[in-house]
């Protein structure tokens, strides 16, 4: 990861076609991190449950899904880029990392089933046999997913927003954040299309959960990464 992410600092200040392809390279890479692990159940559950065995219907309310989250990416590329110099020593702030380490902690305790993570009322709606919303639901549903989400990718996220600050280009900066939110949910829109068919599957195992646990317990290390950081800014 530590190669990729200074591969990309490197793209970022040669041209903006090689900024865009690394920028959506690194969403991809960033949406098979265990952060976003929890998010594909969701996806499979909200939209599975509205899709119905169509798969048209399953890609038309993922691709809301994820632009859903796209707009909240696309608020921090101009938030960063608004806020400039000033959002850049932001970045470097122990108490950032701070709260990125909770963040991870306490997802991982919640894999764990150490504590509850409420769900919201749209998602529970699901889970009574609900089959109403649509793309506007699946959009606020992917505004959310983009707002849980954001701390998690925070090492190459870190990256895009710190470049975006120093160029200080909003629309330039929008567009970044944009594109990276596509490579993140790619994953989820492929999960969303198919999934009709996988809610239908058999419940899993004890596989499922053994591999549930090993995230949560790899979310927890991030999460103390994240503090020894922050430990070793304030030194």
């Amino acid at each position: 990861m530590d190669s990729f992410l200074q591969g990309l600092e490197g793209y970022l200040g040669s041209s903006p076609l090689l900024a865009f392809i690394a920028v959506f390279l690194g969403g991809v890479l960033t949406s098979f991190t265990p952060c976003i692990y929890p998010m594909i159940p969701i996806t499979i559950a909200y939209i599975g449950g509205r899709s119905g065995d169509s798969k048209l219907k399953g890609l038309s309310l993922s691709l809301f899904y994820v632009l859903g989250m796209a707009v909240t990416y696309a608020a921090l590329g101009a938030f960063a880029a608004l806020t400039g110099k000033f959002f850049g020593s932001a970045t470097t702030n122990p108490i950032l990392y701070i709260v990125v380490a909770n963040v991870f902690i306490f997802l991982g305790l919640s894999m764990l089933d150490i504590v509850t993570i409420p769900m919201p009322s749209f998602l529970a709606g699901r889970q009574s046999g609900n089959k109403g919303g649509g793309r506007i639901g699946a959009f606020l549903v992917g505004l959310l997913a983009g707002t849980v989400a954001a701390p998690c990718t925070a090492p190459v996220l870190g990256v895009v927003l710190t470049f975006v600050a120093a160029k200080q280009q909003v629309a330039y900066g929008v567009g970044l954040l944009f594109v990276f939110s596509i490579g993140l949910g790619t994953l989820l829109i492929i999960a969303g299309t198919f999934a009709g068919f996988m809610s239908s599957l058999p419940k899993s195992g004890n596989w499922s959960v053994i591999i549930k646990k090993f995230f949560g317990w790899l979310m927890i290390a991030v999460g103390e990464y994240f503090l020894i950081t922050a430990g070793q800014l304030l030194v």
